[in-house]
């Protein structure tokens, strides 16, 4: 007899259920009378920690077999294996990097959702894995893979990851159970079970598309060509850009430029999304001085209609009381928690603002005023003002406080924090036109310097620091030979900035571009009086 078991290599992050997945697939094969054999190989990945199942089916039914029994592997041997089953891309990756699949015989199926790593997540810039560079590594070193967000079709089930794997594994085709067979299995009884069934029925529904959309693919190919209405009519569909973005800038950015106008339509009025159009079009009449038929693709305004965007929508108590009180995170929340109608919710937000909060929507001689009483606090040795506070957001009186915040946008322009972030905006958006209408490069590499602003707090600020004096220590410093040597010591600082919380790798290199370090800022010694040591018999 020269059938060969099938094998697969399940694997899954703690708490995602992949013990379960094992005993529903052995189950099933059991059920519909398969030799099968599982175990299990415990071992620790990069976030809390991953398990892997390994699995082998005999794929001829025990009554056929007349008494004899298959020998059924115990660990997967590398290049040999039919089917790797995995429920986070990265983790995909590296079961890959191990030599388990191999192009001309594994089947990857994988979700595309992420679980960021710790080193990820240290990163000051954005260290995120490149989620299609992870895409191509699977489809270079595998036979067949279907990626799919698996994390959504989970939510949308309300259950947990396992059941919508399992539901994948049966509509790929690889084993000979049938769907049944996989339903008899998971049960019908209880809320769990029909979650479960739910999963079940998304997973196999997304490959079974994907089956049918490669099938029509294989086929399109080799027919002759013909023209696609489907296509034409998709792109008919995209929702066009307003019409100042239509008609002033190029078509390649109106998609961006698109999503800007509407963040911050929604974080303050249209008023303040022509501000940023007009920005904009500043940036643009600069690029096109120095590169006026497009040929880098319009970066430097792609750059900062980006980065740009962002700045403008900062965090305040405003924006926090708006999105906390979203009827759309109520309903996040709910998922999360997978509440059902009989339940009882409750929901408690915690906030701690403190003086720069509240002093941010004052005028600037108020604000400056109530920041000089919480600074000479703290020179004298005490903590900041900070006024905690824990809302009930389920109450009415919660959710009317919030509310009633949030409808403070209108006395944001007027804030001191405003007033004083538009000056910072306009200084560097000065810097990136100035620049760019000179050299090219130098005005691509201020507009990428808006990536050093992120967070709230200490972190925000700290960004507006270093942004700052790059340009105006590099941006607009003399001593540069060419455009080119600038250009190259704004991308050396940016990236220095993103490598180094603490600051010491820009420091370092500013110096190396004859550029001042940073100053010093100062801050307050605290005293803390030694605690009392109990004596002892």
């Amino acid at each position: 007899m020269t059938q060969q078991p099938i094998s697969l290599l399940l694997c899954a992050l703690g708490g995602e259920g992949g013990g379960v997945l094992t005993e529903w697939l052995v189950g099933t094969a059991r059920h519909a009378g398969y030799p099968v054999q599982a175990t299990s190989i415990p071992g620790v990945a990069q976030r809390t920690g991953a398990t892997t199942y390994y699995l082998e089916v005999f794929p001829t039914l025990q009554s056929e077999l007349k008494g004899l029994r298959p020998v059924l592997g115990l660990y997967p041997m590398p290049g040999r294996l039919d089917a790797l089953v995995s429920s986070e891309l990265l983790e995909t990756v590296r079961q890959l990097s191990l030599g388990h699949a191999s192009r001309d015989r594994t089947l990857v199926i994988s979700s595309t959702a992420r679980t960021l790593t710790t080193a990820e997540k240290m990163q000051l810039g954005d260290g995120r894995r490149d989620t299609a560079r992870l895409a191509q590594l699977i489809a270079a070193h595998s036979q067949t893979h279907h990626l799919i967000d698996m994390a959504e079709l989970t939510r949308q089930a309300g259950t947990v990851v396992s059941a919508v794997l399992l539901g994948c594994i049966a509509a790929s085709g690889l084993l000979p159970m049938k769907r049944a067979d996989y339903e008899q299995v998971i049960g019908g009884v209880g809320s769990m079970a029909l979650a479960s069934l739910r999963g079940f029925a998304l997973g196999f529904e997304a490959v079974s598309a994907q089956r049918q959309q490669v099938n029509y693919i294989s086929q399109v190919l080799s027919a002759p060509p013909a023209p696609s209405p489907d296509v034409a009519a998709a792109a008919q569909a995209v929702p066009a850009p307003p019409t100042d973005v239509a008609a002033r800038f190029p078509s390649t950015l109106h998609a961006l430029i698109t999503l800007g106008c509407a963040r911050l339509t929604e974080y303050q009025n249209t008023a303040y999304a022509r501000r940023y159009i007009d920005r904009l079009q500043a940036v643009l009449e600069a690029e096109r001085q120095s590169d006026p038929q497009g040929r880098r693709g319009w970066a430097v305004t792609r750059e900062m209609a980006r980065w740009l965007a962002l700045w403008m929508a900062f965090d305040d108590i405003v924006r926090v009381a708006d999105l906390k009180s979203r009827a759309s995170r109520w309903q996040r929340v709910i998922g999360e928690v997978k509440a059902e109608d009989e339940d009882l919710l409750k929901l408690y937000d915690h906030f701690k603002p403190g003086v720069p909060e509240f002093a941010a929507l004052l005028p600037q001689r108020l604000a400056q005023r109530l920041l000089a009483w919480d600074r000479s606090r703290m020179l004298a040795g005490k903590t900041p003002w900070a006024l905690p506070l824990k809302i009930g957001t389920h109450t009415v009186t919660g959710m009317l406080a919030l509310r009633l915040l949030a409808r403070l946008r209108w006395l944001r322009p007027h804030g001191s924090r405003f007033i004083t972030e538009q000056a910072l905006i306009d200084e560097w958006l000065t810097a990136v036109t100035q620049q760019t209408a000179h050299h090219w490069d130098s005005g691509f590499e201020i507009a990428q310097c808006g990536r050093l602003i992120k967070g709230y707090g200490s972190t925000n600020e700290r960004g507006k620091d270093n942004l700052l004096h790059v340009v105006r220590h590099l941006a607009a410093a003399p001593h540069f030979a060419d455009g080119t040597a600038r250009a190259a010591a704004i991308a050396a600082a940016r990236l220095a900035a993103l490598s180094d919380d603490a600051g010491q790798a820009l420091d370092q290199t500013l110096k190396q571009h004859g550029a001042p370090a940073r100053p010093l800022k100062a801050q307050p010694i605290r005293w803390v009086r030694k605690p009392a040591m109990k004596k002892t018999t």
